[in-house]
């Protein structure tokens, strides 16, 4: 058996969403704008919680955290993806592949992680509000959240390492618009059985679990809404725009990441990839904090 596995493969073709040179065109223009919306809303919010002191709480520490993560993460994609949609050769290196997995998932473990932390924070503050500054106090808060990079960048650091211990022999044509660990794996030619557990065990544990964790806790803030009545619309108004952006990141990820590596994978699964890639980063600070009185409060004095 070899020590070490050497890959003949030195760049990766990316077929991308489409070969149509006019739909391309129409899908740059497309999205750059969504790029460049989810830049500006989350960056604004980035800037509004920074400086206003009225934000420095659990909750809008964890907003930033989100609106950091994401422009890190549609970072990662989009650009490339936006360069290639104007190119004729759409190739990347078996360096920036790994790079852009490796980042890709980190930044994605943690987010989910987070999500889980930030749904448990606003159930909390709804059913348990006399002892939130308790509980979610600063230092707690910055504990969930070293605790949610740390343990994306760990996580991913193992998905890297059995992704590109992998030999990959002649084929490396990804029919994707990036590097995704499950279209990758389907080019190599080594024995693969290590990767897809590791897939699926990384899914529950990173998707699944926190998918139950908010599930539960919005079940139990409509409870705590329910017996409270006052203000109860508003609240569940927030609280299911929130379970929107939730299901669509877990929903979209689970369909991509725990069934199984078998199954014909086509042009849905990059609808699919577009979906918690591209469109949720964007949506994120629409839904979870510019509809809030005080981020808006802090917005309008950051344009004067």
């Amino acid at each position: 058996m070899e020590s070490r596995n050497v890959s003949a493969v030195t760049e990766f073709i990316l077929l991308g969403l489409t070969a149509d040179p006019n739909t391309q065109l129409m899908l740059f223009v497309v999205f750059l704008t969504i790029y460049m919306a989810t830049l500006a809303g989350n960056v604004l919010l980035i800037v509004a919680v920074k400086t206003d002191n009225r934000l420095h709480s659990s909750m809008y520490l964890f907003l930033a955290n989100l609106s950091f993560m994401d422009v890190c993460y549609t970072s990662i994609i989009v650009p490339k993806m936006l360069a290639d949609f104007l190119a004729t050769r759409k190739s990347i290196s078996l360096i920036g592949c790994a790079i852009q997995i490796y980042f890709y998932l980190f930044l994605g473990e943690s987010e989910c992680i987070l999500l889980a932390f930030m749904a448990y924070d606003r159930y909390v503050a709804i059913c348990n509000p006399l002892r939130y500054n308790i509980i979610m106090n600063i230092i707690a808060s910055a504990r969930m959240i070293i605790f949610a990079w740390m343990t994306g960048c760990t996580i991913s650091s193992v998905d890297i390492y059995f992704t590109y211990r992998l030999k990959y022999c002649g084929n490396n044509i990804i029919d994707h618009f990036f590097c995704e660990a499950p279209s990758l794996i389907q080019l190599s030619c080594s024995d693969v059985s290590a990767n897809k557990v590791l897939l699926l065990a990384g899914g529950a544990l990173l998707l699944i679990l926190p998918m139950i964790l908010i599930l539960f806790s919005y079940i139990q803030i409509i409870v705590c809404i329910i017996r409270i009545r006052s203000g109860g619309s508003k609240s569940f108004s927030t609280c299911f725009s929130h379970l929107i952006v939730v299901v669509l990141f877990y929903g979209t990820a689970m369909f991509m990441y725990m069934r199984p590596r078998h199954s014909v994978r086509d042009a849905t699964d990059k609808m699919v990839s577009v979906f918690y890639t591209i469109v949720t980063p964007m949506l994120n600070p629409l839904i979870y904090s510019l509809r809030n009185k005080d981020v808006k409060r802090a917005l309008g004095r950051i344009r004067i």
